[in-house]
């Protein structure tokens, strides 16, 4: 890995965490051996959606294509972005001449600074209809961002017509996002690999940029 700068864009899973529960299940001094049971919402921290998650398709996360976890992807900077607002098109003129079909695309908001406080979730910057089928016009492998949504969770009809609209045109929706600002390179190898549930829905990932 020489010459190679990694950047771990992962939020730790922890109690704090809504849908988390961890618990000791085994201590060395009783059974010869440390261990923990999580118990996991499937969206919880950063995480990846998988198509059954909206029933767009029954393609659950277990059935993703490997190769479609590793691309190469551009780092957009839009941490002037406005709680609540709309993300658009215009947002994105910086790559738009750049991008090549099948890249990725990091929404850099510095919306993970705002973990613990109400606005990370209820005030969270929003991917508009008309970017959502741009990406997907564009095919882009996977679309990450630093909110817990890529829509207003609060909105049923938002959050689902985006969501729609990305999963029906094969996006990969990684949200939860965090570190983006420690990377230095406008492009970036982005490494993003779920948890291998059976039938699942979602679920937790680590995900990692790595600047050559």
């Amino acid at each position: 890995m020489t010459n190679k700068k990694i950047i771990d864009l992962t939020l730790p899973i922890n109690n704090l965490m809504s849908g988390v529960s961890i618990e000791s299940a085994k201590k060395i001094a009783v059974d010869g051996w440390n261990a923990t049971t999580l118990h996991l919402y499937s969206h919880s921290g950063t995480h990846m959606d998988a198509p059954l998650h909206f029933e767009v398709n029954e393609q659950t996360i277990d059935q993703l294509p490997p190769e479609r976890l590793i691309s190469e992807a551009w780092v957009v900077d839009i941490r002037n972005i406005q709680p609540k607002e709309e993300i658009k098109i215009s947002h994105l003129e910086k790559i738009a001449s750049d991008f090549v079909a099948g890249e990725s695309v990091i929404l850099h908001t510095g919306w993970s600074k705002k973990i613990g406080t109400p606005a990370y979730r209820d005030e969270l910057p929003r991917i508009s209809e008309e970017l959502a089928n741009w990406l997907g016009e564009k095919k882009v492998n996977i679309l990450g961002v630093e909110p817990p949504s890529v829509a207003d969770v609060n909105n049923i009809k938002e959050v689902t017509n985006i969501h729609n609209i990305l999963m029906k045109k094969d996006v990969i929706i990684v949200e939860g996002l965090c570190n983006i600002e420690q990377i230095t390179k406008p492009k970036v190898t982005l490494v993003a690999l779920p948890l291998k549930v059976e039938g699942g829905d979602g679920a937790p990932s680590r995900v990692l940029a790595i600047e050559k």
